[in-house]
């Protein structure tokens, strides 16, 4: 692997990985890590070009950031692990889940999507226009560049079937937003896709486990520690 992430760390037991969104780090994740560290081995991850994890020269794309993660669990050594993704975060969790089933135990997605189409029209038109638009001055700025890759994960990816979903068999929580940029249909379609997933909304936009952590832990929480049927 071409890139070494930088991780937070903290508890013991079961591992717990958190991916967090678009341009963002994990310190999206502080109402969540020290909570969950009390029950779980919690790895929060910087993705690959984000927070204080290296650009790499590999593909800046959903299905690469997968690759990293396998590569990542390799390097801690972890066979297997809960996945909490939010956002691309939860695309990644998602794309992961879907290639390298035998490593995920549960599965959570939070705010995910299959494709752009999935985002309300009022949130992914400006991401489009400005997706063009820096990528019209991406060969002449670098700062142009990073922002044409970053908009392109929301324009171009994942780009996940529906009924690829249905191979998925992880124990699955899907968590979204009541007022999220996410569709409500579209999270509904994901979970109905899902044999036998947990559909959970909370009343919040689409950061519901920053703005809400209190909801959205016991939601993860008891999802998490509820016996398998």
């Amino acid at each position: 692997m071409d890139i070494e992430h930088f991780f937070i760390e903290k508890g013991k037991g079961e591992v717990l990985l958190f991916l967090h969104g678009n341009g963002e780090s994990s310190d999206y994740f502080q109402g969540q890590i020290d909570e969950f560290a009390q029950y779980y081995h919690v790895y929060a991850i910087d993705t690959r070009g984000h927070g204080k994890t290296p650009r790499g020269n590999a593909p800046f794309t959903i299905r690469q950031f997968a690759e990293d993660l396998l590569g990542f669990m390799d390097v801690h050594q972890i066979k297997k692990a809960h996945l909490l993704g939010f956002s691309d975060g939860g695309n990644i969790a998602m794309v992961f889940a879907l290639k390298y089933p035998a490593k995920v135990n549960r599965l959570i997605l939070n705010g995910a999507n299959l494709n752009a189409k999935g985002v309300r029209r009022s949130v992914q038109i400006p991401i489009e226009l400005g997706y063009r638009t820096a990528k019209m001055f991406a060969r002449r700025s670098e700062s142009a560049h990073k922002n044409a890759e970053m908009l392109g994960l929301m324009v171009n990816d994942p780009n996940v079937l529906p009924e690829q979903l249905s191979t998925i068999h992880a124990k699955t929580l899907v968590i979204a937003g009541t007022k999220d940029m996410i569709k409500e249909a579209h999270t509904r379609l994901i979970a109905r896709s899902i044999p036998d997933s947990k559909l959970v909304f909370i009343k919040g936009n689409h950061f519901i486990a920053n703005k809400c952590p209190q909801a959205f832990n016991k939601a993860v929480l008891s999802f998490l520690q509820s016996k398998d049927e």
